[in-house]
């Protein structure tokens, strides 16, 4: 899924809203309904743009790792299943 919006924008919106602007007017601007800005709010709030790259590199990171892991997993489960058969 490609995402709409890239994670500076994103810090972008939050900070317009919290220099004073209303929420709802960031909303309409963007394009964006209000509990999909507060999601992203409570998401990326207090964070630099480069803080939210390091973010979605470990992320990414992590889906990789867990992939693996699961990968993993399912060859001991056949292993054992293969081990346990009497031949």
């Amino acid at each position: 899924m490609k995402a709409r919006f890239t994670d500076e924008q994103i810090i972008a919106m939050i900070k317009e809203q919290e220099s004073g602007e209303k929420t709802a007017d960031v909303c309409r601007r963007h394009g964006i309904s209000s509990a999909t800005f507060y999601k992203y709010k409570s998401k990326y709030s207090g964070m630099e743009p480069s803080d939210a790259k390091r973010l979605r590199a470990l992320e990414d990171e992590n889906g990789k790792l867990k992939k693996l892991l699961a990968e993993q997993m399912l060859d001991n489960a056949m292993l054992r299943d293969i081990n346990s058969k009497k031949w």
